[in-house]
């Protein structure tokens, strides 16, 4: 250790000699130099007198030395004491003769170390150490920790003019700061300030003339000290979540309590696209919303499009590339011949008229839409709801031997026509009616038929979204590495969510509706001599090599790009040329209504129609700066990982296709496995298809080391039947049918009514009953000869009846689907008596 402190008195060697305390010390250290025996080598020789008698044992392996400017690292030769300096050291050549009497002769020659050193030190300061060893700096034992050390210089015997007593009196008190009044910050009270410092330290300086130069002095450090305190204020406010006001200090703030604000996303449509002849267009081809006086196709860097340019219209690009065939303008269905007929809701097939199965492909998306009003005729009468995307799954070829007709012999030639069928979730959710309507004749197309479907099915679709790619951008050159921000000059940059062209297992719904603003990035890819760089959500993933970047949005909407350190993503070098590539459109606005997409940017000819049948949908605003800090502490609350089976549970109801989910822990052996138990939506299977997507779904929530495993739930299948009285003046087939209509599996007995553990009560299917026109009251009493039931389907009674209630387990979920086909999928009956 060494003295932090200095004293006037130094009292522990003396306290340390006259006590009885079992411990050694030094007291001071001489260097021989004039006073050296003849053949002694000079300011080599260092004689360390100690408090009490020297220890044996001492070697140089004891000593160490430290200090030094021009001569380091001064090495012990050997140490010895001067009391034991004996003819052996003479004959081992360690000293001489004249050396020995010196040593013995000393007037403390048992308290005196000597000790040699291999050459002779500079004019600075070194220190002696006593140590237990090389490579231990502590005092050897029985020695003061204090005492165990001193400082000395090989040079003391050299002529000088000065004392050589040290002086090392105490440091003086440092002198008192001027009076200081930290609450002037602004430039008014800065400026009275110095003036009023001036007048103390220059009292005959009077001069407060605005054109003086010590005024404009005093004035120009008033003005930079404002500044400085309102630089000092803003940074000070940016450290807060509830203060910041930057939309960067927000997100970086919200970020550290594992909230994620999202910055927008951009709208998302399906378009149609008409030609004459087959071509494949390109990916990212702009659409126009409708402009007057334009083509439907319009030259790029043409005449017209700078006209078009002038009135502002939205910019759509499609997403990928799309083959288009002049088949797939305007498809209808095919009825086999008959009449009146219709698509259900809940259709996943269909069969359309002529062979397409060369052209149409699983994946390609198709949108049945209502093209006239089944009753009047009109285009314009149309239901605009009854449109509807869906994405194929498998196309056939088939013909139709019949031709379509019913005549004995057939009449007319085989008809080709093409079966289809799309994902389940993309069912229809309407009835589509597939009559041909007679058309009003102020109402007829170019073709003139008095008769023409009231649907079709449009093909040539392809997925577009907002956003209008801009030049490339220079961006500023690099100075700093690490402090490089660069801003892009415009605003309303697009933030897009992932999208795979060769993904057609998402449906077609899901792809426009389900997109998640925190998901989104920035549509901007740099280049540079480095390579290609993307954006990421943050660099924490990223390594030195990895050409990445994060984007800022501001709350003017100016887009900051902030680059890796070289530890956490590559760092851009010195004056490394970059140059931007960016989409601008964004937020709500591009949610267009139908049809508002006219015209299309491309020098492909043959395209005779652009339009989007369906709304485009998903654009949203980025989220406010009330809106983080709102949601952004409550965000640790919601539990990210999965650790109960209760937990697994609630991670899979996150997922948007599970209405409810029961999860079970069991030991499987080597490991413990979650066995969830799902209901879907809609009362859909539990697929190979939805496993793969839960499981991976909850990849993210999963404990390690433990399994997943996934099944449906447990159906229990109901059987009820009740005695209904009618009404007079109602027919009981009638009022039957209303009732088996309001218990179907469409209605009371739907599958997202239930679920898993609900039990039903008798107290509903009263209510429900009562409720139907032409019911007088339900017989729901049991007893020998009733024919009423309330039970299991399959299984004796339980008393249920007399409960009220059928219960079920925490696996089961009820079901009635009234099918004679399928009894074993629960069944209701109503004996109806009464009415006519």
């Amino acid at each position: 250790m060494g003295i932090q402190f200095r004293c006037a008195n130094v009292r522990r060697a003396q306290v340390l000699g006259t006590s009885a305390i079992p411990l050694n010390g030094i007291d001071f250290l001489e260097v021989l130099d004039q006073d050296a025996p003849p053949g002694v080598p000079r300011q080599r020789t260092l004689l360390v007198q100690m408090i009490k008698p020297a220890p044996w044992g001492l070697s140089a392996l004891n000593v160490r030395i430290d200090g030094g400017v021009r001569v380091t690292g001064i090495r012990v030769v050997w140490v010895l004491r001067a009391a034991d300096a004996s003819p052996a050291d003479v004959a081992a050549g360690l000293i001489t003769p004249a050396e020995r009497s010196f040593y013995n002769g000393l007037p403390a020659a048992d308290r005196t170390l000597v000790v040699r050193v291999n050459q002779a030190g500079d004019f600075s300061p070194y220190t002696f150490r006593l140590v237990r060893s090389p490579t231990d700096p502590a005092p050897p034992t029985g020695f003061d920790p204090v005492l165990s050390m001193v400082e000395f210089s090989f040079k003391v015997d050299c002529p000088a003019e000065f004392d050589c007593a040290p002086d090392q009196p105490c440091p003086p008190q440092p002198a008192t700061n001027p009076p200081i009044d930290y609450l002037a910050r602004d430039y008014a009270s800065l400026r009275q300030m110095l003036f009023d410092r001036l007048a103390v330290v220059a009292p005959d300086w009077r001069e407060r003339n605005p054109a003086d130069l010590g005024v404009a002095i005093v004035e120009g450090l008033a003005y930079i000290g404002d500044y400085l305190s309102y630089y000092q204020d803003a940074v000070a406010t940016e450290a807060y979540l509830d203060t910041a006001r930057r939309r960067v200090s927000l997100r970086r703030h919200a970020r550290l309590l594992d909230y994620v604000p999202h910055d927008g996303a951009n709208a998302r449509t399906w378009v149609q696209v008409q030609v004459t002849a087959p071509l494949t267009l390109p990916a990212n081809t702009p659409l126009l919303t409708r402009v007057g006086g334009a083509p439907v196709r319009i030259l790029p860097d043409s005449p017209e499009l700078a006209l078009a340019r002038q009135q502002r219209p939205l910019v759509f690009e499609t997403m990928h590339e799309a083959r288009l065939f002049p088949a797939h303008n305007q498809m209808t269905v095919y009825t086999w011949g008959d009449e009146g007929c219709c698509l259900p809701v809940g259709s996943t097939q269909a069969t359309l008229r002529g062979d397409l199965s060369a052209t149409l492909r699983p994946g390609d998306v198709l949108v049945f839409i209502e093209r006239r009003h089944p009753q009047t005729g009109y285009r314009a009468d149309a239901d605009p709801q009854r449109r509807h995307a869906v994405r194929l799954t498998r196309v056939i070829a088939a013909s139709d031997p019949l031709g379509g007709q019913f005549a004995d012999p057939p009449t007319a030639d085989p008809v080709a026509v093409t079966d289809i069928e799309w994902l389940a979730a993309d069912a229809l959710p309407f009835v589509l009616d597939l009559r041909d309507v007679a058309v009003p004749a102020d109402d007829r197309d170019e073709s003139g038929e008095a008769y023409q479907p009231a649907s079709v099915v449009l093909g040539n679709i392809v997925l577009a979204d907002h956003g209008e790619t801009l030049p490339a951008e220079q961006l500023p050159a690099v100075r700093d590495p690490l402090r490089y921000r660069p801003v892009l000059s415009r605003t309303g940059i697009t933030f897009t969510a992932p999208f795979d062209p060769a993904e057609h297992t998402i449906p077609a719904t899901r792809l426009v509706s389900d997109t998640q603003p925190p998901a989104t990035l920035p549509a901007i890819t740099l280049t540079s001599p480095a390579g290609l760089w993307r954006p990421v959500p943050d660099l924490l993933g990223s390594n030195r090599f990895q050409t990445e970047f994060v984007a800022e949005l501001e709350q003017d909407g100016r887009l900051y790009l902030r680059f890796g350190d070289d530890r956490n993503g590559r760092a851009p070098a010195s004056a490394e040329p970059l140059v931007a590539h960016y989409r601008v459109g964004c937020g709500t606005i591009g949610n267009i209504g139908a049809d508002a997409l006219a015209h299309i940017v491309t020098a492909e000819s043959g395209i005779q129609q652009v339009r989007n049948p369906l709304p485009a949908r998903g654009g949203s605003e980025p989220e406010s700066s009330a809106a983080i800090r709102q949601y952004a502490p409550q965000a640790f609350r919601r539990q990210e990982r999965a650790v109960t089976p209760a937990d697994y549970a609630v991670m899979a109801e996150r997922h948007p296709d599970v209405q409810r989910a029961v999860a079970t822990r069991r030991w499987t052996g080597s490991w413990y496995t979650i066995f969830i138990t799902v209901d879907r939506r809609g009362g859909l299977p539990v697929d190979a298809g939805f496993e793969t997507d839960l499981r991976i779904f909850l990849e993210r929530y999963r404990m390690a080391g433990q399994d997943i495993e996934i099944d449906g739930p447990i159906y229990v299948a109901l059987d009820l039947a009740f005695i209904v009285c009618v009404e007079p003046g109602y027919f009981a087939a009638n009022v039957k049918a209303a009732l088996l209509e309001r218990f179907s599996p469409r209605t009371f007995f739907h599958p997202d009514n239930f679920t898993f553990g609900q039990p039903l009560y008798l107290s509903q299917i009263v209510a429900a009953v009562m409720a139907i026109p032409g019911v007088r009251w339900i017989d729901t009493a049991g007893g020998s000869g009733k024919p009423t039931r309330f039970q299991r389907w399959g299984q004796a009674s339980r008393g249920e009846l007399a409960k009220g209630q059928i219960d079920v387990g925490r696996r089961e979920i009820i079901r009635c689907d009234t099918d004679p086909n399928r009894p074993e999928h629960g069944r209701i009956e109503f004996i109806m008596e009464g009415g006519q």
